[in-house]
């Protein structure tokens, strides 16, 4: 299970992160294909029945929708750094590195509200995999990238 997520994780990432040339098209392509084996990972974790089912699988849509949305941003920064790699002034540095902490951020805490949401509706174990679960995807989706980028000045003679 662990090796689809990770294949999927890195297929998302290697095809959508590659050029600024990703259009949003395909980056919605890429991010249905990696929502779906995503969401065949967590129904097979999750142990969920009756009204506790179906409250987390409505809160972990919206989830998933928000996240989304951070996603795309992450890409666009992906590609901010590509485009500007070979010539990264100090102050588009800075920039790249505030915004990364920006989107980072703003994902930390939305993992961390819906923690809470799913507490309230389906209880402090459900809310404990949905953290845990999430926390993974984000560990492995996090290292890939950084696994698949130059480091500053890797390129430079």
């Amino acid at each position: 299970m662990k090796n689809v997520f990770i294949t999927a994780a890195v297929l998302f990432i290697a095809l959508s992160g590659v050029s600024g040339q990703t259009n949003s098209e395909e980056i919605d392509f890429f991010q249905a294909i990696f929502g779906s084996e995503k969401k065949a990972i967590v129904s097979d974790f999750m142990k969920l029945e009756g009204e506790s089912k179906d409250s987390f699988w409505s809160l972990y849509d919206q989830y998933e929708d928000e996240r989304k949305v951070l996603g795309k941003k992450r890409i666009d920064l992906l590609n901010k750094y590509a485009e500007n790699y070979s010539s990264l002034s100090d102050e588009k540095m800075d920039e790249i590195i505030k915004s990364t902490q920006t989107q980072k951020k703003a994902l930390d805490k939305l993992i961390d509200n819906y923690y809470q949401k799913v507490k309230k509706t389906s209880g402090s174990q459900a809310a404990a995999q949905f953290y845990q679960l999430e926390n993974y995807f984000l560990s492995v989706i996090r290292l890939s990238i950084l696994e698949s980028i130059p480091v500053i000045g890797e390129f430079d003679l």
